[in-house]
Order: structure tokens, then C-alpha cells, then sequence
């Protein structure tokens, strides 16, 4: 039997993007959990674990970045090898259709690229990258990974179990464990992401309005735009007269200026699945 009301949202979507094409997409981590990527927030917008580290306590606490790196020996290898789900590559095809224009993603996973969209604004950076703090130094993460494998092999038999972005819920003494640090200049490395405390660059958020502005809308995916760096999308657009649709589970920060809402399946709503096609 057909779901009505799926049916009903999908057909709302499909207007929205055909009445205001292109449409500026953001998304969120939403998007990415049926890749295996574990969110941050449940569907009242509160945290379902400890908010992940600040910026200015990961560069000034050894032994806060020795507790991180321990812990993403187990959960940055779910974020490195996870695959694009049939929302990335629904949205893809939009692209390439001409109903969405640019992605501004608050993923860090790169999963958008992987399924073939191009014109992608990775907000809060790309996580399988790592930057020196000291000298600038950029270098793949993989490499940082096997480092501090081959440094800590009794860290890496722990068992843990997968938090968001790179993080795993495992605790023991981190003490000893030793972080491979950079190899030009022996600074800090550090993935190449906006934390939480840090501010997106400005050039990033101001080509991110800039396509916002030269849109007919903006369409939020899988995000509850709690974050601010997110939420200014919103107000923008609100702010402009722009259309804003919000397709996601649970509510949001903009529930309340958003033309259309619908909270349901992601997946299922972006690849049509479920509608009785004529």
C-alpha cells in the first residue's frame, strides 16, 4: 500500500524544486547516517553524546588531543571508508538536472564529491585531510592514521564503538599514547575541519552566500541548523524572500520561516520511492 502522505511530500518537493530552480542545497549530517555515519543530535535538536572538542582545548590540552587520536584510530576508518547512500546520489542528478545549484555541505566526509555532485562548498572542511598549526603543512589523514597505528598497537585492539565525525565511544588511560605530529616541522596536526569554537573562513561563507543569493531558494537536507554557521543560510534567505524547503527529521532552528517542511525519510522523499508514478 502506498503511503499517502510520502507520497504528498515527495510531490511537494518536486514542485518546490521545479517552481524555483536552481535552488541552493545545505546539508547536514542527516544526510550521511544511512552511510554508517553516526549525527551529532536527536530529533529535538539536543546532543545524543558529549559535543565534540573545542578548538582552543585541542590545541592546549596534550592530553585532551591524545585522548582524540586514540579514540579516532577507531572511528575515523567508519568516516574514510564509507560510500555515498542514494540521497548523495539523488542529489547529484539534481545537479546535473539543473533543479539544485550549489551544495553547501556541514559534512566533512566528502561523500557529496564521491557521488559525482561538483559544485560543492564543504563549510566546515574535508576531514581526510590534515593541516600543520604550526608551519601549514598539508598532508592526507591516512598517513596520520598509520603513524599512529604503528606508534600505539595496544590502543588499537581496544574495542569502540563509532561516534560522529572520526570520534568512537572508548575510554581508558590515554596517557601514553603518542601522537605523530608533523613531519616538516614536529608542530600539531590537526584535521582540516572547523571545530566547534573556530570560525568558518570568510571567503567559504562568502562564496556560500554569494550562491545563495544567485538562487531561487535554498532546500535544507538532514540538518537541524542548531550550528549558526548553518542557520545564517537560513536567515539569509529569509531575509532576501527566498523560498526555504527543510527536509529532515525532527525539528529545526528555521521551522518557523520555512515555506515548506517535511519530516520524513530523507532517502526515500529525494529518490521518489514509494509514489505512484503516472
Amino acid at each position: 500500500m502506498i503511503n499517502e502522505v510520502m507520497q504528498s511530500n515527495i510531490r511537494e518537493l518536486e514542485r518546490f524544486l521545479e517552481t524555483n530552480k536552481p535552488v541552493t542545497v545545505l546539508t547536514g549530517a542527516g544526510l550521511s547516517t544511512a552511510s554508517g555515519i553516526p549525527d551529532y543530535r536527536d530529533s529535538d535538536g539536543n546532543w545524543k553524546s558529549a559535543p565534540p572538542v573545542q578548538h582552543r582545548d585541542f590545541m592546549t590540552n596534550e592530553l585532551l588531543r591524545k585522548r582524540y587520536w586514540a579514540r579516532a584510530l577507531h572511528g575515523w576508518p567508519v568516516l574514510y571508508n564509507a560510500q555515498p547512500n542514494e540521497s548523495h546520489v539523488a542529489l547529484a542528478n539534481m545537479q546535473q538536472q539543473g533543479l539544485i545549484g550549489t551544495i553547501i555541505t556541514q559534512n566533512v566526509d566528502g561523500l557529496h564529491q564521491k557521488a559525482g555532485a561538483t559544485d560543492v562548498i564543504n563549510l566546515h572542511g574535508y576531514a581526510n585531510e590534515m593541516v600543520c598549526m604550526s608551519c601549514g603543512a598539508q598532508s592526507p589523514r591516512i598517513d596520520m592514521h598509520e603513524r599512529c597505528l604503528a606508534l600505539n598497537p595496544e590502543f588499537a585492539e581496544l574495542n569502540a564503538t563509532a561516534l560522529p565525525d572520526g570520534d568512537a565511544d572508548v575510554e581508558t588511560d590515554f596517557s601514553q599514547f603518542n601522537i605523530a605530529d608533523c613531519l616538516n616541522c614536529g608542530g600539531i596536526l590537526k584535521p582540516d575541519v572547523v571545530y566547534f569554537g573556530d570560525t568558518v573562513p570568510k571567503t567559504r561563507v562568502a562564496e556560500a552566500r554569494q550562491a545563495l543569493s544567485e538562487s531561487g531558494g535554498l532546500l535544507v537536507v538532514g540538518s537541524s541548523l542548531m550550528v549558526f554557521s548553518g542557520y545564517r543560510f537560513a536567515r539569509q534567505a529569509d531575509e532576501h524572500g527566498q523560498p526555504i524547503a527543510i527536509l529532515t527529521r525532527g525539528k529545526t532552528r528555521a521551522d518557523n520561516i520555512a515555506t515548506l517542511k517535511i519530516d520524513a525519510d530523507i532517502e526515500r522523499v529525494l529518490t521518489g520511492k514509494g509514489i505512484e508514478r503516472a
